[in-house]
């Protein structure tokens, strides 16, 4: 026994063996019956495979470890159990426990090997690793600990760092809160994160000018050029367009990998949904009338005698304005800013993904993706399913 009167040695019983019903009733009615305290538990199973760990403060009484040796050899499970010291100091809370999540289309120990050497290199402290996806092991979100003079940004550059490096899976680090997983918003950006396509693209080509617009779009995204002016100078050079090009190109937009799946899931959870754009109106309101969306925000071309005249109407949904937008809509549902998702690809999307409480950057340009909270690259949007912490047996009763 401890010399204080607060902590007390304490048994730790670990059981391991081949699943059945009934084990964890037996070993903790043995327990109940000798006035045993317990103090903590865990229990997993793995392919069949049955693991529980109590934590137990056991009475005076003699012969309590003969009898669950003796119940556990009956139920065809080993036991083992040594004693440790019990600590009252509550469990690591606040900025220090956080969720890693990887993604990938198939991990091995080669991707789960270099995400653990990260983590040890910050030293961070692996609590619990669980398998996210159902079928193969293609996500697996990590609980850790880090001590409280380890900078989190550090670690969560070391992991980009690492995603960057490689093609075949994305690591996230997020905070470990109440809101992590009771996010009710999720806004996207639509060009190249909803839909494949860069709509002015599109009719830039389709009126000639295709490679005078898309120098322009790149300097944009890059954050090399005013957003604003990079609009004016894009939509003037549409000016005469048929108008009926516009709509023919908005009625079959190609969607991005795993954006139906995205949607249709947050739908049946409750989750709000929006697009904020600086895109077009036209395609905006097409997309959320195909799959259901709460809110479109995006540019208003103007049209006269059926062309484009190379104008838009209204404020331009800049970087600023997308990030009102979003505010916006939280206010209007009664969503706190850290229940919000906020989706982009390029640097207009950067104020929005900062104001979010999870700000993603979808295949995203280096600089995006530095600053946002996380990054998707080799998956597809339904991968943000896996970041609230879902698993592939959840995402499979919701998807019926």
């Amino acid at each position: 026994m401890s010399d204080n009167p607060n902590l007390q040695d304490s048994v730790l019983v670990t059981v391991t063996g081949k699943d059945n019903p009934g084990i964890t009733a037996r070993l903790t009615g043995i327990l109940a019956e000798v006035g045993a305290a317990l103090l903590d538990i865990e229990q997993v199973v793995v392919q069949g495979q049955f693991t529980l760990c109590l934590l137990v403060r056991l009475p005076e009484k003699r012969g309590v470890l003969e009898e669950l040796l003796f119940a556990a050899r009956t139920l065809g499970v080993s036991l083992d159990f040594h004693p440790v010291q019990a600590s009252r100091a509550p469990a690591t809370l606040g900025p220090n426990r956080h969720v890693v999540t990887m993604v990938g289309r198939s991990l091995g120990a080669r991707e789960l090997h270099a995400v653990a050497v990260r983590l040890a290199r910050h030293s961070a402290n692996i609590e619990r690793i669980n398998r996210l996806s159902a079928a193969e092991l293609g996500s697996v979100e990590i609980r850790i600990t880090l001590p409280p003079e380890r900078a989190v940004e550090e670690l969560k550059r070391s992991l980009l760092e690492l995603a960057m490096s490689s093609s075949t899976f994305d690591v996230s680090l997020q905070r470990e809160s109440l809101y992590r997983r009771s996010k009710r918003l999720v806004a996207m950006d639509m060009d190249s994160t909803l839909i494949r396509i860069e709509v002015i693209d599109e009719l830039a080509r389709a009126h000639g000018v295709g490679e005078q617009v898309a120098r322009i779009t790149e300097r944009a995204m890059q954050g090399e050029m005013d957003y604003d002016e990079s609009l004016r100078q894009r939509v003037a050079l549409l000016k005469g367009l048929d108008a009926k090009v516009l709509h023919d190109i908005t009625a079959d937009l190609p969607l991005t990998e795993g954006a139906e799946t995205l949607i249709r899931v947050l739908k049946r959870l409750g989750y709000r949904t929006a697009i904020i754009s600086g895109g077009f109106s036209v395609a905006a309101e097409a997309l959320k009338a195909r799959l259901g969306l709460d809110y479109a925000h995006s540019n208003i071309l103007e049209e006269a005698d059926g062309k484009l005249t190379g104008r838009t109407v209204g404020p331009i949904v800049n970087a600023r304005r997308k990030a009102e937008l979003l505010e916006s809509i939280a206010r209007t549902e009664g969503i706190l800013m850290d229940q919000v998702i906020a989706v982009g690809d390029g640097a207009n999307d950067l104020l929005m993904l900062e104001r979010a409480g999870l700000g993603i950057a979808f295949r995203a340009k280096p600089k995006l993706r530095r600053v946002a909270d996380t990054s998707i690259s080799s998956g597809g949007l339904d991968t943000i399913l896996y970041l609230l912490g879902l698993t592939g047996r959840e995402l499979q009763e919701v998807l019926g």
